[in-house]
């Protein structure tokens, strides 16, 4: 297989849109840089997981590097844990996704999922110092570490007995199918048990052990110093913490060198399950700090790292976000905003650095998240390839154009790598 063009993808987050009277973000944004893109380009369509599926970003980020999430999903817990440096002890230890919240104590009832979002990196670093190395029981504990702002990481593990993965979330907005969380419709806000889900008594142990970290941490949280300061401030307490997306075993992936022929591979990552998947692919990880909402600010430092990486490597994914955010809170012009914004301070300083008969890009979404819907959704997200040698073209990258002109609407997301690099580049 030709080791040229190099190939950057680069995943709009959320950016795909639902049409309604005939427009999306997309079409309506203003983009010179994906107009560019677009004059030697083709396009199409793919389901990140399956038709009518609403995928989460890890298990739309394994799909799209070429990893059918079915095969290779082992829950967002141990990619959370990889990505900041743990391991499990498989069979003994369980790695869960956490969220520091905020609830009342004497009710469970929960008063916000994320502490308002307005907890700081180094507090929840704090936190997680006072509950790392919970003694549960007569064998088990807890190791707990904060990644970014509300975010954790945290394993329950036993010394003497086997635990298991089968359990329902530690958290009412999601509920648990298989190894994927699907979210809850107006769920009732209130703090649950751990709830097995099969008959094993590994399931069971290892819920014993996650309800009782779980009253210990309120306990602790909810008079340690951090939160007693954020009270006389008149600030949210991070006074517990949901746990969801449980998993038992490291991920195994094939590297993606042996799925796409490219010799050397690099993700710009910001968020541990971003690091974790790059790690597990066999890619190395580009680190950028974590964004911070202004896309002026994140964006010339994630242009920087990809240009670093394209100088050392020849496949490069880069997972900007942006757009996603705007599409939960319903606001269409703030979305086309954020997308205008990639495209100024990202795509259009960006194609003034590289040269695009060396450089194939691949633009396309992890997801989409409807404005009308508030939610990602299962609809079909618009891909396009970019090349110099191609000698079609389409007039801007939007659901409307690649209506019109799909090369290709692929079932899963999982296939659309494979098609770019043996079927339009190399073909």
């Amino acid at each position: 297989m030709p080791r040229s063009p190099k190939l950057l993808i680069l995943i709009l987050d959320g950016a795909a849109d639902r049409p309604v009277n005939g427009v999306t973000p997309l079409s309506e944004a203003n983009t010179p840089g994906l107009d560019e893109l677009a004059q030697r380009a083709v396009c199409g369509f793919h389901y990140p997981i399956a038709p009518g599926v609403a995928p989460e970003s890890d298990t739309a980020t394994l799909a799209l590097l070429g990893y059918p999430p079915d095969k290779y999903y082992t829950g967002r817990g141990p990619l959370e844990a990889l990505g900041v440096g743990l391991r499990l002890r498989e069979g003994q230890e369980v790695a869960f996704r956490a969220n520091f919240a905020t609830i009342d104590p004497a009710t469970r009832r929960i008063i916000d999922r994320r502490v308002g979002r307005t907890l700081h990196s180094e507090e929840a670093r704090e936190l997680a110092k006072a509950l790392d190395g919970i003694k549960l029981g007569t064998h088990g504990y807890a190791r707990v570490k904060a990644t970014v702002g509300h975010r954790a990481v945290v394993i329950i593990g036993s010394k003497e007995r086997k635990l298991s993965a089968n359990v329902q979330n530690i958290d009412p907005a999601y509920v648990r199918k298989g190894l994927f969380s699907e979210a809850v419709a107006n769920p009732e806000m209130v703090l649950p048990r751990c709830k097995p889900l099969d008959d094993s008594e590994e399931a069971q142990e290892t819920c014993a052990l996650v309800d009782e970290f779980i009253e210990k941490t309120i306990e602790i949280l909810d008079k340690h110093p951090i939160n007693l300061e954020r009270e006389q401030k008149g600030l949210m307490k991070a006074n517990a913490i949901l746990l969801r997306d449980a998993g038992d075993k490291m991920p195994r992936l094939p590297p993606i060198t042996e799925l796409t022929g490219y010799t050397r591979a690099a993700a710009i990552a910001e968020m541990p399950v971003e690091i974790g998947i790059a790690y597990a692919a066999g890619m190395k990880p580009y680190t950028v700090k974590p964004p911070t909402g202004n896309l002026r600010e994140d964006l010339p430092s994630r242009l920087d790292r990809t240009i670093q990486a394209l100088s050392e490597n020849e496949l490069i994914y880069v997972h900007l976000k942006g757009p996603d955010e705007p599409g939960h809170d319903g606001d269409f012009e703030r979305k086309k905003r954020a997308i205008e914004e990639i495209d100024k301070y990202y795509i259009q300083p960006l194609l003034n650095k590289i040269d695009l008969i060396e450089i194939a890009i691949l633009v396309t979404s992890d997801h989409a998240t409807p404005w009308t819907l508030r939610s990602h959704s299962g609809d079909k997200v618009p891909w396009m390839l970019s090349y110099a040698r191609l000698e079609s073209s389409i007039d801007k990258f939007s659901e409307i154009t690649c209506e019109r002109t799909c090369r290709k609407t692929l079932q899963h997301g999982w296939q659309l790598l494979s098609f770019i690099v043996k079927e339009l580049l190399f073909e």
